[in-house]
């Protein structure tokens, strides 16, 4: 397949993301504050399970949601 045909083919089926625009601002900042929650969490109890269960949720919500959060403010990374 042609680069030209691989091209022709993409504008047939224009992308369209999962989270729209409009509701990036709503996912950031759930996001961000489920990220607040699981931190304290996570500083009220350090034990070795507690990473697992406040620790990785907690840096995946702040990465996630302060990405989200950057974008609906127009900010584009």
């Amino acid at each position: 397949m042609s680069l030209n045909e691989v091209w022709e083919a993409a504008s047939a089926h224009p992308y369209s993301p999962i989270i729209s625009k409009n509701s990036q601002f709503f996912v950031g900042f759930t996001l961000l504050f489920a990220a607040l929650i699981f931190t304290g969490l996570f500083g009220l109890n350090r034990s070795f399970t507690s990473i697992a269960s406040f620790g990785i949720p907690a840096s995946l919500a702040f990465g996630f949601g302060a990405v989200y959060m950057i974008c609906a403010v127009g900010v584009y990374v």
